[in-house]
């Protein structure tokens, strides 16, 4: 079973926007803390065993960190200036709020999975773009 969910990153609590399989969404907060976050993880998990897709605004942070350490996460970085444009295609008045930007993130994980790279194969697809440059430079030396 396969959940997608969205952490928005705020200054004393993260708010989530979870959509399970059979379809239905719920709104949460999840405290500020490494511990918070592993206990609700953790709960989330026992309750729904499987893969849990997670959209966040970050690529790199605390709370990615803290989130890439389950096998059973798949964490996919959501551009700031995708949500944006998203959000005011959705909301013309251009209002924010975390709880609103965690529904439209989540919006767009469940409608264009294929246009959001997961954090592990984005890290991947550059690490083997190294690569190649690298390997490029060596076989020019070489043939000069």
């Amino acid at each position: 079973m396969i959940l997608a969910f969205l952490l928005d990153w705020a200054s004393s609590k993260h708010d989530v926007c979870i959509h399970y399989a059979d379809g239905t969404r719920e709104l949460a907060v999840v405290k500020l803390s490494a511990e918070a976050i592993e206990q609700w993880i953790t709960k989330l998990h026992q309750l729904h065993p499987g893969q849990i897709a997670i959209a966040l605004e970050l690529s790199k942070g605390p709370i990615v960190y803290a989130l890439q350490k389950y096998p059973f996460v798949t964490l996919f970085p959501i551009k700031p200036t995708m949500l944006c444009l998203y959000r005011r295609a959705l909301s013309p008045s251009g209002a924010k709020d975390d709880p609103t930007d965690a529904s439209i993130a989540l919006e767009l994980l469940v409608r264009y999975p294929d246009k959001i790279t997961p954090l592990l194969a984005f890290r991947t697809t550059k690490l083997v773009l190294r690569l190649a440059y690298f390997l490029l430079r060596h076989i020019n030396r070489l043939a000069r």
